[in-house]
Parts: C-alpha cells; structure tokens; sequence
C-alpha cells in the first residue's frame, strides 16, 4: 500500500483563518459514531474562503463502538463547546455548524451562547425507532444493535473506526441529547439555516418540524436536498451546502459587524 493510498485517520481539523475573513469562526460537529472526516469537505471549503475553522473530534469516536460506549452526552457536548469557547475567543464573530447529532449538539451551543447563526446538515432531533421510548430500560437487556445503514449509499465511506454495533447505552444518552437541544430551541436568538436531504433514512421528518415550531421566524432558511442521503456534506448536493453556508456566514458576520459599528 503506498502513502498516498492510507485512508485519513479520524483527527480533530483546525484552521486559524487568514485575509478579511479571519475573525469570523465556524465551529463544526460531526454526527453520531462519525468523525471529523465527514464534516473535512464542508470543513476545507470555508478555511478556504478565509475562515477559522475548528472540528473537533468528539469523546468515544473515531476509535470504536466500545469506547462510545462508556462516554455520555455531556462528554460530547462538553468537547464541542469547548472548541467553540476556544475559537470564540479568538475570533470577533463565530457560528455553529454539524451534521445530524452534530447539528442538535450546535443547536445547544446555540442555546447556551450568543453566535452570529447555525447552520446545521439533517439534524437530529428525533428517531424513527419507536423503540427509543423504552431505550432506558432495554439498553440493559440489549447491549448493542446493529448501526442503521442505506441501501445504495452514494457518498463516499469513512474509516471512522469501529462502529459495527451500536451500544444502545449510547443510544440512549443521544436520546438526552436532543431532549436537552429541543428544551433549548427557545432561547436561540440566532438565524438558523438547515440543509435536509429528501431521502435521510436516519433523521425523520419530524427533527425539521419541531424546528419549526420552536424556532418560528429564526429559522432563516431551509435548503432541500434532492439528491444526497444522510450524510449529504459529502454526497452529490455536497456543493450547494458548502456555496450556500458559505453565503450564509458572509451575509451574517456582514450583519453582525454593521450593528457592532459606532
């Protein structure tokens, strides 16, 4: 095997930014058993026009099932909102961006700290399983299941790790998760901007319409994805979600600026 043919290992990106856009920040989250390799395009493509960028890679992933396993969502979310504290601090202006649970984990940033928008790829707020209703009970009969995959997937796979089970302890602290990011839609005072794919066997519909019913007028702008799965940051719409956050951040930071001005 050559150098050049080794798959990239799940690892955390960070970009200091340059030129005009440098102090605006993009904190990115990657979803549920993912890593940063699924969010790297979308990552790639706003340090390219300039900005800070910061993904972080979240505790239990990007080694395997086992060690997610024995982390909890505060876990997660703790090393997100440390990185966005971090870019924060760096920057004068800064957004929240994921995919899928990265998108609920941004959401809850959201809810927590003043950002100048997010942008969030099929978040996650609900299951289809109607089987997460007893999730807190079964996950001590049941230690893993088997990860939801799609029947023709066309983006491309990542070698995130091991994550041919899901523990269903896991599942259930995901299910806290986005109890405690639908509790905090409320308090978002930010626009928000969601890209959702048409064909998203992980996320139900339902994620989209509780945002809309509790962010109301802050949810600036939904972006339908015809063409791509769940992982749509690195499928065929791939570039309307780089193009379009891109515009999103530029038109945002524009205004968060113009009303900082003496």
């Amino acid at each position: 095997m050559t150098e050049s043919s080794i798959p990239p290992r799940p690892a955390a990106f960070s970009y200091p930014g340059h030129g005009a856009n440098a102090q605006v920040g993009v904190a990115i989250c990657h979803g549920f058993t993912g890593s940063p390799l699924s969010v790297l395009p979308w990552a790639e493509h706003l340090a390219g026009q300039g900005y800070a960028v910061s993904v972080p890679l979240l505790p239990g992933h990007g080694t395997d099932w086992r060690q997610l396993a024995r982390t909890g969502w505060g876990d997660w979310y703790r090393s997100y909102e440390a990185a966005f504290l971090d870019l924060q601090a760096r920057t004068e202006t800064c957004f929240v961006a994921g995919l899928s649970m990265g998108g609920a984990v941004a959401l809850l940033a959201a809810s927590r700290h003043p950002v100048a928008g997010v942008s969030v790829v099929n978040p996650g707020l609900s299951f289809y399983d109607r089987r997460i209703h007893i999730i807190g009970v079964l996950k001590y009969f049941q230690r893993t299941t088997i990860p939801i995959q799609e029947d023709q997937p066309t983006a491309p796979h990542t070698e995130d790790g091991d994550y041919s089970r899901t523990p269903l302890a896991a599942v259930h602290e995901l299910k806290k998760l986005f109890g405690a990011a639908i509790r905090g839609l409320p308090r978002i005072t930010a626009p928000v901007q969601v890209f959702k794919s048409r064909t998203d066997i992980v996320v139900p519909p339902t994620s989209l319409a509780l945002l809309r019913q509790r962010l109301g007028p802050r949810l600036s702008e939904v972006v339908d994805l015809a063409s791509s799965g769940h992982v749509a940051t690195l499928d065929v719409d791939a570039p309307e979600i780089f193009a379009r956050s891109s515009a999103f951040i530029r038109a945002h930071a524009r205004l968060t600026s113009t009303s900082e001005t003496p």
